[in-house]
């Protein structure tokens, strides 16, 4: 078992111990609303949104992009558990804005090894073993931090599982700062409309 591990069972062990009266909480989140945002591990939801617990729905992936599974998890945290209001949170210094699909096709393609970057772009060791399947999808990278959160707001709102009732804000969290930054642009195109 490696130390990670370890820690993880420990940490949770620790965490079970104090759950107390947690086990009762109703699935549907209590504050009604969803945050859609980035996997980056600079990036506490429950913080920055002050969550505890049972409070929302938070879903993460790489850029907090509005992928066909991110509207699929939004459709079902207000279809089936009833919230009422969603975010778009992007943030600063992202990692989905240092490579687009051709270099991530490429570094695939040299091998399944991680890769490596400085200043002059990304590495693959070429180890071998690679696959060419990373060429056929689209990675939802970022050019402009703003545009992607508008497109995203945007894109989830002309979903025609979205209910038009249901108003989508737009942010950029700033890794330096902790803030939430909104991008108007993005909340307009995400207002409810009745």
């Amino acid at each position: 078992m490696s130390t990670i591990v370890d820690e993880v069972l420990s940490a949770n062990a620790a965490y079970a111990a104090d759950f107390g009266d947690k086990g009762e909480l109703p699935m549907p989140p209590g504050r009604q609303f969803a945050i859609l945002t980035c996997m980056d591990a600079r990036m506490d939801p429950a913080k920055y949104a002050g969550l505890a617990e049972g409070d929302a729905h938070v879903i993460r992936n790489a850029g907090g992009r509005a992928s066909d599974d991110a509207i699929r998890s939004l459709v079902i945290s207000y279809k089936l558990l009833g919230t009422k209001e969603w975010f778009v949170i992007h943030h600063t210094n992202c990692g989905m804005e240092t490579f687009n699909n051709q270099i991530m096709g490429e570094l695939l393609a040299g091998s399944l090894k991680t890769a490596s970057v400085d200043a002059s772009g990304w590495h693959d060791s070429n180890a071998g073993g690679g696959t060419h399947d990373g060429k056929f999808i689209e990675w939802l990278t970022i050019d402009d931090l703003a545009s992607s959160v508008v497109y995203d707001v945007e894109r989830i709102r002309n979903n025609s599982m979205v209910p038009n009732d249901i108003p989508i804000y737009g942010y950029i969290y700033d890794c330096k700062t902790g803030q939430l930054t909104e991008v108007p642009e993005a909340t307009a195109a995400g207002k409810a409309v009745s």
